[in-house]
């Protein structure tokens, strides 16, 4: 053991500067950009002092990959803030539904990287709360579909896997180019068209 490594550490939380330093690489790179000893260089320690906290790579992208969570999350609620009240309570219960899928297709698509680390497998033992949770974001806004009737019991169930494994697909298709679009215009017009057969596959529209 060095003199730096008996060092007591002076730069203030450095689990989470070393998360923070990792989140960066991890928005330039994606999830094999996440490396314990480059994040512990670029905060200015020593990977052994990096090591107390993370003994483990895999315990640092599950951090990471928790931190891009709650990235999502925060795009939904932003998309969610923008939603015009309506006066009626299905029409706009539905276009806030409809927004957390759209905030998900524009986080995807303007932070590959994170989108990317998001989802990568972890351990469950080393799974980090969300806070926010993306998941419960879409959660309470098929709630609130539900709450107006127009969710049938029935779909209800499943309703959050079936929206999010939809919404999800589309935005790695699009994303990794395996959905060939011409320009903007038609990402967006792609889009839309996702999000119509989400809400109307799980919708009564009657």
């Amino acid at each position: 053991m060095t003199v730096a490594d008996k060092a007591p550490y002076h730069h203030g939380d450095l689990r989470n500067a070393l998360v923070t330093q990792a989140t960066a690489l991890a928005r330039a790179g994606g999830p094999d950009a996440v490396v314990l000893r480059e994040a512990a260089r670029r905060v200015g320690v020593s990977p052994s002092a990096a090591y107390r906290h993370f003994p483990s790579r895999e315990g640092l992208l599950a951090a990471v990959a928790s931190r891009a969570r709650e990235a999502l999350a925060t795009e939904m609620l932003a998309w969610l803030a923008r939603v015009p009240a309506r006066p009626a309570a299905r029409a706009e219960a539905l276009d806030r539904f409809r927004a957390t899928g759209a905030a998900y297709f524009a986080f995807a698509l303007a932070e590959p990287g994170l989108f990317r680390v998001a989802f990568v497998p972890c351990e469950p033992s080393l799974t980090v709360r969300d806070d926010p949770s993306p998941y419960e974001i879409l959660s309470s806004a098929i709630d609130a579909v539900a709450d107006t009737g127009a969710l049938p019991a029935s779909r209800r169930r499943h309703a959050e896997e079936v929206a999010w494994s939809a919404v999800h697909g589309a935005a790695v298709l699009i994303g990794d180019g395996l959905i060939v679009v011409e320009n903007e215009r038609d990402r967006s017009e792609l889009i839309d068209r996702v999000l119509d057969g989400v809400v109307h596959g799980l919708v009564d529209t009657a």
